[in-house]
Formats: C-alpha cells, structure tokens, sequence
C-alpha cells in the first residue's frame, strides 16, 4: 500500500453504550465502578460514567488497522489521554475517528488518528506508525 501525505486512511464512528463498557470491562479485568456505576462516578467528581481509556484507545486504533492490509505491520502506537468520555446510560456515545497519514519515510508511515467525543478532541499525539516495506 503507498501512503501520501494527507491521504484519509479511515474514518468511522463508533457507538459505545453502557453494555460496551461492561463487557469490555470483562474482557479487559477493569472493573472500577467509574464505568458502571453513576453514584461512584459523581462521588469522585466526575460528569458521568465514562469508557475505560484502553476502549477509547483501541476504538481509535481498530478504526486505521482494518483499512490496512491485513500484512501491513505495526511498529507502535501512542496516545495522550485528555478529556473523558462520558456514557449516557440512555443514548451513550459516539466515537469518532479520522485516521490521517501525517509522514511517510523510507521505512514507515505515521498515521495520525483525530479521536473526538461530542465534537472535543479526547486523545491527542494519537500516532500510529506502521512499516512501508
């Protein structure tokens, strides 16, 4: 696959509700009750219920990995946490991704991911790189 810069990879939006967060909350083993339960979360002065990081995290990479080809390999992936993401019990939340391609080298490709909740930028320096060759 070539990579230019600019290019648009991917983009999706993700729907996350309470169920999400408790089966993720299964699979990952992270049972703190800020991802279930509104009376903890309130408790420790928070706005609601909010995703696990590690969910938001790899809602934003899945969205870029299956626009890829399937052998293209990854060579790592970073964020910055900096703003929650608030789960309505009702409505829940919608995730949204653009996957970007920022640089293109001789060996990998870096591909920023802008990874917003309710029109906010929930994770920045969200990088991805992956090998050209």
């Amino acid at each position: 696959m070539g990579y230019t810069v600019g290019d648009v990879l991917a983009e999706r939006t993700v729907h996350v509700t309470r169920e999400s967060l408790v089966r993720y909350a299964g699979a990952s083993g992270d049972f703190n009750p800020i991802h279930y339960r509104d009376d903890v979360a309130a408790s420790v002065g928070l706005p609601g219920v909010l995703a696990h990081g590690m969910l938001t995290m790899g809602i934003a990479s899945s969205a870029v990995i299956s626009a890829l080809d399937p052998a293209t390999r990854v060579l790592d992936y970073g964020v910055r946490f900096t703003k929650p993401v608030v789960v309505d019990p009702v409505d829940g939340a919608d995730i949204h991704v653009v996957a970007t391609v920022g640089a293109v080298d001789e060996e990998a490709a870096r591909i920023d991911l802008k990874v917003t909740f309710d029109e906010t930028t929930v994770l920045v320096k969200a990088q991805l790189r992956v090998a050209v060759r």
